[in-house]
């Protein structure tokens, strides 16, 4: 199949070597002129570390056109940081094609802004926007050319909009990423984002070490009882969203990732553990600045506090966690982040949502 890869982070780097060692035929799209320059230069070539060892991957096409990666592509992978959707939706709207399916892994509800992109360029291509619960990976750059996959997703829960494509969506995502289950529309989709309910008590409760330290284990010595606690209660809010809107099973509780006898979690039974092991998460954080803040809290728990409001569904944790995130930043988080008031949708009421979603524009 060809696929296009769009962007430059750690899940774009390692989407686009991993389609490549599957025999998909891959386009690589990024910005960075310096970085392109130097995977040119290594004949478009970087090295893949995971379970299996080391090995080389070429890459079959490497641009800073985004026309030239995205034309004739059946699926367009786009696993940039939720801050960066509207500038890439807006790029890639003029130039999609009929049947084209574009996937956000994961998305934080941003696939309705990149359906909103298209619907306002007047390209009237029937295209299909899917977004799933998790990145597909758990990797790292270790250096500008070689990319650690820790682990690989094996459950991987997507939505679709306009949901009555979903079936010609889901199978082209399938190709790609046999792991995806069908968890319905968009919203239920951006209610399944595990990064919202991982990441804010993480980076908050760990704002000391952080700040402190030249380094420092976000996921290892940063993850305590008291850590997690905080978090099973913000995922139990999620969860009880899910419910108010009529979303069924499975939510994919969070605490099946931290237990290995638990049901299996997107990334299987032992990720957590692999990802400690890897040591590849022991980094230097900046955290005002770090995606945890600004794309998980800033973009992800904004979006879910305001939708548990429009839902009128008590989140107190959530709630507390995102006027944290928002006094260390000097920011209000409930105002300016991706909510249902500033995606101009708080005026629908549930039903009225759900047949959008499912309908489309």
């Amino acid at each position: 199949m060809e696929i296009a890869v769009l962007g430059g982070g750690n899940g774009s780097l390692a989407a686009a070597i991993d389609f490549t060692t599957k025999g998909h035929e891959v386009r690589f799209w990024r910005r960075n002129s310096k970085a392109i320059s130097t995977l040119k230069s290594a004949n478009n070539t970087m090295k893949l570390k995971d379970f299996s060892g080391i090995q080389e991957v070429k890459i079959s096409k490497v641009t800073q056109s985004i026309s030239e990666a995205i034309k004739g592509a059946e699926l367009i992978v786009c696993p940039i940081p939720a801050m960066g959707q509207s500038d890439v939706a807006n790029l890639i709207a003029p130039h999609l094609e009929n049947q084209q399916v574009v996937l956000l892994p994961p998305g934080s509800f941003g696939s309705w802004i990149f359906a909103k992109s298209l619907a306002d360029s007047k390209n009237n291509a029937n295209v299909s926007f899917a977004e799933s619960g998790t990145l597909p990976y758990l990797a790292r750059l270790n250096g500008p050319l070689t990319i650690a996959i820790t682990t690989r997703a094996t459950r991987l829960p997507t939505g679709v909009f306009p949901l009555k494509n979903k079936t010609h969506a889901l199978s082209v995502i399938k190709q790609a990423y046999p792991a995806v289950e069908d968890c319905g529309d968009i919203l239920s989709a951006a209610l399944m984002n595990a990064g919202p309910i991982i990441h804010p008590p993480l980076i908050i409760m760990n704002a000391g070490p952080i700040e402190h330290f030249d380094f420092w284990d976000i996921h290892n010595e940063g993850t305590q009882p008291a850590v997690r606690n905080v978090t099973t209660s913000l995922d139990n809010e999620r969860i009880k969203i899910r419910k108010k809107l009529g979303y069924g099973e499975h939510h994919f509780p969070l605490a099946d990732h931290y237990n290995p006898d638990g049901d299996e979690w997107m990334y299987g039974n032992v990720a957590h553990e692999k990802l400690i092991d890897s040591g590849d998460w022991r980094e230097k954080l900046i955290l005002t600045e770090h995606r945890y803040m600004r794309e998980d809290i800033e973009i992800g728990l904004a979006f879910m506090v305001s939708v548990a409001k429009w839902a009128n569904v008590a989140t107190p944790v959530a709630d507390g966690l995102l006027n944290i995130g928002s006094a260390i930043c000097n920011s209000n988080f409930a105002k300016d982040g991706r909510t249902m008031e500033n995606l101009n949708l708080l005026n629908y009421r549930i039903d009225g949502i759900q047949e959008l979603l499912k309908k489309g524009f």
